[in-house]
C-alpha cells in the first residue's frame, strides 16, 4: 500500500490511498475509493480549473418556475371524449352516478338533485371541471403561475408556484399549488454506489388544490364537498405523427361525500390556434 497526496491551492491537500489490482468498482460504499494516481491528478487540475472558471463567471441567476419549466404546456387544446362519453356529454339521469365510489351521504346528496339546475357552475368547479367536453387556453400569468381557462362555463384556474401565496376565501376553483416533477435527475444509490440518472427529459406538472366549495362531478348533482382535494398530473406527449396530446390524471379525495379516490384520466389535443375558441357562461 502506499499513498499519493496531491496538490490543491495552499492550505489544502488531497490524500488518496494507491494499491494494485483492487477494482474500484466492485469496492462497498464505505471503503477508501481506489484509482489510478494519474487519473486523480487529472480530475483534481479539471476540477480545481472548473471552480476558478466558476468563481470568475460569478453565481448563476435563480431559475424561475417558467423558466424552469421541463415540458411546455401552454397554447389551446381541446377535449377528446373517448370514455364516459353518455357521463360526459350528455347530463345524466338523477339517480346516476354510476363508477363513482359515493358514500351513504354521497348518495344522498346526489338524490337531491334537482333538474331544473341543470348547467350550474357547482359542474365546472375544479373538481369536475376538466372532465367537461370543453376547450382549455393555457399561458403564464408572470413567472410563477399558470393560467388554465376554459370556454365550457368560462372558468379559470391559477397554478399557483409560489407556495408563500395565501388561499384566501373558498371557492369553485379553489387553491391550487404546482409544482415541476422531472423525468430523471441528481444520482440515486444503486447497490451501495451512486449512480447517474441522466439530465432530466421533459417532466409532468404536479397539482394539488384544496379550499374548495362544494361542487360536482358530474353535471346531474353527483357531489363532493368542503372537504374534497384534487391532486392532478398534467403531462404532454408527442406521438411519431407529430399529434401532441395533454393528459390530466385527476384523483379526487373526500371523506364526506366518498368511500375511495375517484381517479379519471382526461386527454386534450393541441390546437393551432385560438380559432374554435368559444366561451359559454355556466348558470349561477
Amino acid at each position: 500500500m502506499k499513498r499519493a497526496t496531491i496538490s490543491k491551492p495552499p492550505g489544502s491537500s488531497i490524500d488518496i490511498a494507491v494499491k494494485a489490482g483492487v477494482d474500484c468498482a466492485s469496492m462497498p460504499r464505505g471503503f477508501t475509493r481506489v484509482v489510478p494516481t494519474a487519473l486523480i491528478m487529472a480530475a483534481t487540475i479539471a476540477a480545481i480549473a472548473n471552480g476558478g472558471l466558476s468563481a470568475q463567471q460569478g453565481p448563476a441567476a435563480a431559475r424561475t418556475p417558467r423558466t424552469a419549466a421541463p415540458v411546455d404546456l401552454t397554447g389551446n387544446w381541446v377535449s377528446v371524449v373517448t370514455e364516459e362519453w353518455l357521463w360526459r356529454m350528455t347530463t345524466p339521469r338523477k339517480g346516476d352516478y354510476t363508477s363513482i365510489p359515493l358514500s351513504d351521504e354521497g348518495r344522498r346528496v346526489a338524490d337531491l338533485w334537482d333538474p331544473a339546475t341543470d348547467g350550474s357552475c357547482k359542474a365546472y368547479g375544479a373538481g369536475g371541471l376538466i372532465r367537461m367536453p370543453t376547450r382549455l387556453r393555457i399561458s403564464w400569468r408572470g413567472d410563477d403561475a399558470l393560467s388554465v381557462e376554459t370556454d365550457a362555463g368560462q372558468q379559470t384556474r391559477l397554478l399557483r408556484f409560489d407556495r408563500a401565496q395565501p388561499a384566501g376565501p373558498r371557492s369553485l376553483q379553489g387553491h391550487s399549488s404546482a409544482e415541476w416533477e422531472p423525468i430523471g435527475g441528481p444520482p440515486v444509490m444503486r447497490n451501495g454506489r451512486g449512480v447517474v440518472a441522466g439530465t432530466p427529459q421533459g417532466g409532468s406538472l404536479k397539482v394539488l388544490t384544496t379550499n374548495l366549495t362544494e361542487g360536482w362531478l358530474r353535471k346531474n348533482g353527483v357531489a363532493y364537498s368542503e372537504s374534497a382535494s384534487l391532486l392532478e398530473y398534467w403531462d404532454r406527449v408527442t406521438f411519431p405523427n407529430g399529434d401532441t396530446w395533454l393528459i390530466v390524471t385527476s384523483v379526487v379525495s373526500d371523506p364526506r361525500y366518498l368511500l375511495n379516490d375517484y381517479t379519471t384520466s382526461t386527454h386534450f389535443k393541441r390546437e393551432p390556434d385560438g380559432s374554435k375558441w368559444k366561451p359559454s357562461p355556466c348558470r349561477l
